[in-house]
């Protein structure tokens, strides 16, 4: 089959678009189809990206124009044709997230899944695309960042031809563009690559390479503790540096992220800031996501039909599970101590406790329910939904423990990804592509445990219960309690009600059957006044620490532009964090402590 050809150049930067062709040698004779994919894998809400394309027209082999019609809200349809056709058409780029097409005079950021029309028909057909630089001199020192592998006469990080096996290939190794510090560092034998574009100065790249170095290198340990062989040929960790931003995206051979400039490591500061931690943390996750989503599939997944949504009640344990192993590799790694990581799961504890919705929805359905909820948010969601990351991660924590404990600590959640990866992953793109069926989980479970884990899956990842995490942290030495004296607000009652920050004090959330609601108040008022004092944006805990748990206050509180005046009875705090504290007592605990947090 003759290769589908490519080539995108950043046109105009100043209008962020790109221009792309597309050239099929052998189109379908009683006329071609071409589809944008409407979401990209890994985030799951069908985004439409066709959206952003906004001129498109076909030309035969003489360059001459041929009919194009668009036959739905992401596909078109080229009039029977005989011979070679090529599409040009151009894409809108402003999304400065890790999701679709970016384009300024400062950085250039693509996934194929916003820029790149896939040849219905022709899925399996070898690509090519040529990436061409913007033209002027205020480009000069632009460079490519991509895994794609380059084609003969390309050098690595420069403008050239770049080459796929299929559209999936393609689709999944995201592009920067522009200036950008380059940095590596080998793991297991393996080269990997730190790209960071955006404005950083004095960036530490050395402590970021040795640091990423060690992350690396216990997550490959894990899934191949015998031959520490790396899934990938390369890796790229791209990353674009903004004032305020958070996110990733995992792709087979690299990882689209975005910080805050501000949580990168800096020249001559060797602490462990929280925000390089945090950092440190979503490199951690996009990286396990390597084995655990990109190969490691659901069977819902395998192939993705990116024409729709692809549903699936397995997301806690490919999203869940990453959560939980990468803060966990931070710990394993060196990077952070068990202090730290017991802060950071008391902090994951608190989050999941706050919602309601955990005793409604179960981390199943919040999987299977993402594409119309979890991603989808509103001023409800803590109230109606489970988050399958959060929630997620803490059943994998449950999983691990129980495992742990039943059998001695002689197995543990470690053999059940190795079994994965075995069975599932290691061949995915061997030609022997088939994800984890859902009736196939549970049965695995066992197999490369010998523990029995059916209650857990009963109550944790189909049920509504609270997880027994109290119970569970016993053998290990750790006890869990909460803390009602973060940031000295010890005994604050509480509004039953989450606020949005600014100079107004808004409800953001209405917990269910808080003070709030019971009062009448809703998400979106404003409050004005309690027993007569202004409230801001500023001042509210300071007004509450003066009220003890139970007493009734008036509020005064604007719904749109009408005033209205209620009287509330103060809930009791709220418990904001809680505390896991190791206690070296009787018997193995101190052992299979050190034993689960050393790996």
């Amino acid at each position: 089959m003759n290769p589908i050809q490519y080539t995108i150049v950043p046109k105009n930067p100043a209008a962020h678009l790109f221009e792309v062709t597309l050239t099929v040698a052998e189109p379908d004779p009683a006329g071609q189809r071409f589809m944008l994919p409407v979401w990209i894998p890994g985030s799951y809400m069908i985004r439409e990206f066709a959206r952003n394309i906004v001129t498109l027209q076909a030309f035969n082999a003489a360059g001459r124009r041929i009919g194009i019609e668009k036959i739905d809200k992401h596909a078109w349809q080229v009039a029977p044709h005989d011979g070679p056709i090529t599409l040009r058409y151009e894409v809108y780029g402003w999304d400065m997230s890790v999701r679709a097409a970016h384009l300024d005079d400062t950085v250039g950021f693509f996934n194929g899944t916003s820029v790149f029309l896939a040849v219905e028909g022709q899925a399996d057909a070898p690509c090519s695309v040529d990436i061409q630089a913007p033209q002027g001199a205020a480009y000069r020192n632009w460079r490519v960042a991509t895994a794609l592998p380059e084609a003969r006469g390309t050098k690595r990080y420069g403008f050239g031809t770049y080459q796929a096996q299929n559209y999936d290939e393609l689709a999944d190794h995201p592009v920067t563009l522009g200036e950008f510090a380059l940095g590596s560092f080998s793991a297991h034998g393996v080269k990997h690559d730190i790209v960071i574009s955006g404005r950083v100065t004095n960036l530490d790249m050395n402590r970021l390479a040795a640091d990423l170095k060690r992350v690396c290198e216990a997550q490959i340990a894990l899934f191949e503790p015998r031959t520490k062989k790396a899934p990938v040929d390369r890796y790229v960790f791209m990353t674009v540096a903004v004032a305020d931003g958070y996110g990733g995206l995992e792709h087979r051979a690299s990882t689209a992220l975005i910080c805050n400039r501000g949580d990168l490591p800096v020249q001559g500061r060797a602490e462990m800031t929280d925000g390089y931690r945090t950092y440190l943390g979503l490199c951690s996750h996009e990286y396990f996501h390597t084995w655990n989503v990109k190969r490691i599939k659901p069977a819902a997944f395998a192939p993705y039909d990116l024409s729709q949504e692809n549903y699936t009640s397995l997301l806690w344990l490919f999203e869940g599970f990453t959560s939980y192993y990468d803060d966990l590799m931070l710990v394993r790694s060196g990077l952070i101590n068990a202090g730290d990581y017991f802060t950071l799961v008391g902090k994951t504890i608190a989050g999941v406790q706050r919602g309601s919705g955990r005793l409604k929805q179960t981390v199943a359905e919040s999987s299977f329910d993402a594409w119309v909820k979890y991603y989808r948010a509103d001023e409800n969601s803590p109230n109606a939904i489970v988050s399958y990351y959060q929630k997620g991660s803490l059943i994998a924590l449950a999983f691990d423990l129980s495992i742990r404990a039943q059998t001695a600590n002689r197995k543990s959640l470690d053999d059940v990804m190795r079994l994965l990866w075995q069975r599932y992953g290691r061949d995915f793109y061997n030609g022997k592509a088939r994800g984890i069926a859902e009736s196939e989980v549970e049965a695995l479970f066992a197999e490369a445990t010998g523990a029995d884990l059916r209650k857990l899956f009963r109550d944790g990842v189909h049920g509504t219960r609270d997880l027994p995490l109290d119970a569970l942290f016993e053998p290990f030495g750790v006890t869990l309690a909460t803390d009602l004296a973060t940031n000295g607000t010890a005994g604050k009652p509480s509004l039953g009600a989450r606020t949005r920050g600014g100079a107004d004090c808004t409800l953001a959330v209405v917990h269910d059957g808080g003070a709030a609601q019971k009062a009448g108040l809703s998400a979106g008022d404003v409050l004005v006044a309690i027993d007569g004092l202004r409230v801001t944006g500023s001042n509210l805990d300071g007004l509450l620490s003066r009220y003890l748990p139970g007493a009734k206050v008036e509020v005064h509180a604007f719904r749109r532009d009408e005033l209205r005046r209620t009287e509330l009875k103060l809930d009791a705090p709220e418990v904001t964090r809680y505390t896991l504290s190791p206690v070296d007592g009787r018997g193995p605990a101190k052992q299979w402590r050190e034993r689960w947090l050393k790996g």
